[in-house]
């Protein structure tokens, strides 16, 4: 499957030694010392070659896991479906796998540890157990793209390129190893990286490897919701989220993981849904670009905030209370999506807040307005507020409320009451008051 391996010597790449992590340098000479092949493999390769500094350095060995173990006192053992080693070095884990073999050898070589070589497939060829160890050529085989097929060795300080990886990346190419639609049904999640790798890297995706995404991006609804939910907040979290998310509509992969979103979408590709989405995932890259904080619940939020609106106007024609009707909702359209995709309680209760704020922002007689600027949520419903003025343009009224209130937070108490005496008949509190109840005292007879 894979073409005549290439080394390359010292001196025809430019990966230094001081660009490589000193623990990652510590593993591969401690398991090198210990009588064991070890290989800086993947992304931190791939990075390094693209002159970016990788985020992490993952470790492939011939060691099992219980042998990294051994050989590290700093080292537990993780994983089911992959069992790996991680190598613990205060904040900086190592990942050290084992060379991966194929599984066709799992159930023929009975007399090879079978707890140490296990495979399991599912129905859709999906890999649901994986500790099938093998060789270095192997395991460049069971590589997902051509340009993480790449190994670089103390022993020689040489790259050894599997599957001409060093030729994609001149090209700007993401492509898988193997036949696409097998390595897809192996791992659907690979759908997910070819596209995050793809904007990440400023590459685009190999036509046969873009070709069976929409057609099988249906597969994503097998894959564990939270393991969904941390690759979600790798598109959506890493600066590059407006990218990712238009490929991933392009490419049918969101109506899998968002389909309320993208129903809406396809009744109005331009609408109001689109630019409240557009506009929060532009607004989070310019976080991180700035380096400044982000959250999914925010995202998260701006992206299923019409199809709670949706759900709630149609509860409240069926003549539920507005209040009431925004509950069961926000409840519906959050059971539906965690079951896809396991957004955590935290960002769940904070995107609930930030919906619920929504009508209580345009509620600002007597003292609620100050009421309101208390409240934990405040500022993220104020800029989602913003955010949605920017969205509905031709909401007027959105605009008025988004600009009296970034008015009322920098003014002085009385710039705040003058604000709100303009309000006219809204600014009077004239809520019905509770009569007090006296009751008689029995006199003794």
């Amino acid at each position: 499957m894979l073409p005549a391996v290439q080394r390359l010597s010292r001196d025809q790449h430019a990966i230094s030694r001081k660009d490589i992590s000193p623990n990652a340098l510590k593993v591969l000479y401690r398991l090198k010392d210990a009588g064991f092949d070890a290989y800086l493999v993947g992304g931190c390769i791939r990075d390094l070659l693209l002159g970016i500094k990788p985020k992490d350095f993952d470790v492939v060995t011939n060691a099992h896991p219980e042998q990294v173990k051994q050989v590290f006192r700093n080292c537990r053992l993780i994983g089911r479906r992959f069992r790996l080693a991680h190598v613990v070095f205060g904040r900086e884990i190592i990942e050290v796998a084992t060379f991966r073999g194929h599984h066709s050898g799992a159930d023929d070589e009975a007399d090879t540890a079978p707890k140490l070589k296990t495979a399991s497939l599912s129905d859709h060829g999906q890999i649901l157990r994986d500790n099938v160890y093998g060789t270095i050529e192997e395991d460049a085989e069971r590589r997902d793209f051509t340009i993480n097929a790449l190994y670089y060795s103390v022993n020689d300080f040489a790259v050894y390129d599997f599957a001409n990886g060093t030729q994609a990346i001149a090209e700007r190419k993401i492509e898988l190893i193997g036949d696409p639609e097998t390595r897809y049904r192996e791992d659907p999640v690979r759908i997910l990286r070819a596209i995050r790798f793809a904007t990440k890297l400023n590459m685009h995706i190999a036509p046969p490897t873009a070709a069976p995404i929409p057609q099988l991006a249906v597969l994503l609804k097998n894959i564990p919701a939270p393991r969904l939910f941390d690759e979600l907040v790798k598109l959506l979290l890493a600066g590059k989220a407006f990218d990712n998310f238009m490929l991933m509509r392009d490419m049918r992969v969101l109506k899998q993981l968002l389909p309320q979103l993208d129903k809406l979408l396809k009744q109005e590709p331009e609408g109001k849904a689109f630019q409240l989405a557009t506009k929060a995932l532009q607004d989070t890259d310019a976080r991180v670009d700035a380096d400044k904080p982000v959250t999914p619940a925010f995202i998260f939020a701006a992206l299923l905030w019409y199809p709670v609106e949706l759900r709630s106007q149609a509860l409240v024609t069926d003549g539920l209370s507005e209040i009431d009707a925004m509950n069961i909702a926000m409840t519906e359209v959050l059971d539906d999506v965690t079951r896809t995709i396991a957004i955590p309680k935290r960002f769940t209760l904070s995107m609930r807040d930030i919906w619920a704020l929504q009508s209580r922002l345009t509620k600002r007689a007597g003292r609620r307005a100050f009421k309101l600027l208390e409240q934990p949520k405040f500022r993220g419903a104020f800029d989602f507020l913003q955010l949605r003025a920017q969205a509905q343009t031709d909401d007027n009224s959105l605009t008025e409320l988004a600009v009296w209130w970034e008015r009322f937070q920098f003014a002085d108490e009385s710039g705040r009451l003058a604000l709100i005496s303009q309000l006219g008949k809204e600014g009077v509190d004239k809520g019905p008051r509770r009569r007090r109840s006296y009751k008689r005292k029995r006199t003794a007879e």
